[in-house]
């Protein structure tokens, strides 16, 4: 049983498809201790210098999740990929707010990369998650709202075996029960792009993820390039 997979649909639809995963074990998640803080905050003033005056729709990453969300019905604009908004809210707001090492550690990879990065807890989660095409069937309940809706058909969403979406339009937004809390131990983390150097800046991203929460979290790890040609771990 793959811990994570893409349904062949998606990679026929996306063939520039990079995914990088990685599953961990017997991490130990806490609040965000202060060397972290000093390595995040000095990634957010780089990647504010580095962006400079750049429209983010012109990043090459940002662009091809723009382009990769309209292939699937979704106005981009209106529902923005998760990187595309935090860099968004780093470039407007000035910095972004400490949660939790983990989640720290996500945040600080993707604004040094321009990619989406989801941390999902495998608490709940019953099988493996699969990315594929939603048949508006499956159920979501979003981050701190008890209201449980259903995808629209044809989204791209992560689900486990019971239909459960751990998120929707693909990169748009996490589920309350994958949330990476200070409890979580174990979890599967994604990192994703679409461009055309995407499998390299993964590549690199992947890095990055497992020294980072060796260091900070503790836990074993493996991790996976995925792509048309290796569409699961």
């Amino acid at each position: 049983m793959p811990y994570f997979q893409y349904h062949a649909d998606i990679l026929a639809a996306y063939p520039q498809l990079a995914g990088g995963i990685i599953i961990a074990d017997g991490v130990q998640n806490a609040p965000t201790p202060d060397a972290l803080k000093e390595t995040y905050l000095a990634e957010q003033k780089a990647t504010i210098a580095r962006i400079g005056d750049t429209p983010l729709s012109d990043l090459p990453s940002i662009f091809a999740w723009r382009r990769a969300f309209r292939a699937f019905g979704v106005d981009p604009t209106q529902y923005r990929s998760a990187s595309e908004a935090l860099l968004r809210r780093l470039t407007k707001k000035g910095d972004i707010p400490f949660i939790n090492t983990l989640v720290d550690i996500g945040n600080l990879v993707s604004i040094r990369y321009g990619l989406p990065i989801a941390l999902v807890d495998r608490q709940t989660m019953q099988g493996g998650i699969t990315v594929h095409f939603a048949d508006g069937s499956e159920t979501f309940t979003e981050l701190d709202n008890a209201e449980v809706v259903h995808p629209e058909s044809g989204e791209v969403v992560f689900t486990d075996e019971s239909k459960t979406v751990f998120a929707r339009r693909w990169c748009w937004r996490q589920s309350e029960n994958s949330a990476t809390r200070e409890s979580t131990t174990h979890l599967i983390v994604t990192i994703e792009a679409h461009h055309d150097t995407g499998a390299d800046d993964v590549q690199a991203a992947l890095h990055d993820m497992v020294a980072l929460m060796q260091q900070y979290a503790g836990g074993t790890y493996q991790s996976a390039l995925l792509n048309s040609q290796n569409s699961a771990i």
